[in-house]
């Protein structure tokens, strides 16, 4: 579909339920938060899939349009989710509508508005509402600029191109307050956080010559800093700042048999297709998957794949 054709399905069904992806962040949440608003200006009625692994920092935005226990929804519409496989733990059903930015999008739902060069999903809903309502209100804008922001590390991944920047920019004449969202974002983490961080850097580990950095995230480390879920945002971007790394893979252990792992890179490495062997995906610079084995074996599992796809 285009925004345009996007926007004329919107304009002519009711009843949206709107989903968001498995241990959500602030872009699936702040994209379906302000498409829910837009919906409403429009008439309809809109709420979100209650996701219960959304984190109090997140839950302080998008709570309010959270759907009450007895709406089942008419019209289901996935935000910022690249399978089914994806869904907000507990839902059961199908998807209708598919707005997503992830180019592995499986294209589970019948239609789909898919932008794989947007850095985040929440530029493509802002087209969308463009369309769909001809502005943008301040909370609507608050809630983009989120989205956009916390998917790019404050515009400081590689993802962020002209498009992203000019997105911003029109959500600050939109109203997003764009300093004080920042400064919450970004500037502020609370000590157990920094403690855990410190961990995560004694013990990273280099190959390659330093151009693939793994940290490893084990839950004696979590409960040794008192951390929560709250507290975990953009760990995966941790190991890919020391000087000279190229692939850097952050793998947090989920239970003594598996581990989450995330991957980001640097041209020419496509992180999204290493971690499809792993049943994952993602965008080529940023990617995700699950890898079976206790953390050592995941640690090995996936640097041979790195290795594997990417040759000296």
């Amino acid at each position: 579909m285009t925004v345009q054709e996007c926007a004329r399905f919107l304009e002519t069904h009711d009843r949206y339920l709107l989903l968001t992806h498995t241990r959500p962040d602030g872009d699936t949440l702040c994209s379906a938060g302000a498409l829910c608003s837009a919906l409403r200006r429009r008439g309809k009625t809109a709420w979100l899939y209650p996701n219960p692994e959304t984190t109090e920092k997140y839950l302080n935005f998008v709570g309010a349009y959270f759907a009450p226990e007895e709406f089942t929804g008419d019209t289901i519409v996935s935000v910022d989710t690249a399978e089914a496989g994806m869904f907000p733990k507990g839902f059961s059903g199908k998807a209708e509508l598919a707005i997503d930015h992830h180019g592995s999008n499986s294209g589970y739902a019948p239609l789909t508005l898919v932008v794989p060069d947007r850095a985040a999903c929440g530029e493509i809903i802002l087209d969308v509402i463009r369309e769909l309502c001809g502005n943008v209100t301040k909370e609507e804008a608050d809630l983009l600029y989120v989205a956009v922001a916390t998917d790019t590390g404050c515009f400081q991944y590689m993802n962020t191109n002209a498009h992203t920047l000019r997105a911003a920019a029109e959500l600050v004449e939109y109203g997003a307050e764009n300093g004080r969202l920042n400064g919450m974002l970004f500037r502020s983490v609370p000590f157990r956080r920094i403690k855990l961080e410190s961990m995560i850097y004694r013990d990273m580990r280099f190959f390659r010559d330093g151009q693939i950095a793994v940290a490893v995230v084990t839950q004696a480390m979590l409960d040794e800093c008192g951390v929560t879920e709250n507290d975990l945002d953009d760990l995966a971007g941790l190991a890919g700042k020391p000087e000279g790394v190229i692939v850097s893979v952050t793998i947090k252990e989920k239970t003594p048999t598996e581990s989450k792992v995330s991957m980001r890179s640097r041209p020419p490495v496509n992180v999204s297709d290493i971690c499809g062997t792993f049943g994952g995906g993602g965008h080529a610079l940023a990617a995700g998957c699950h890898v079976k084995g206790d953390v050592e074996s995941a640690v090995e599992q996936v640097v041979a794949a790195i290795n594997e796809a990417w040759p000296v």
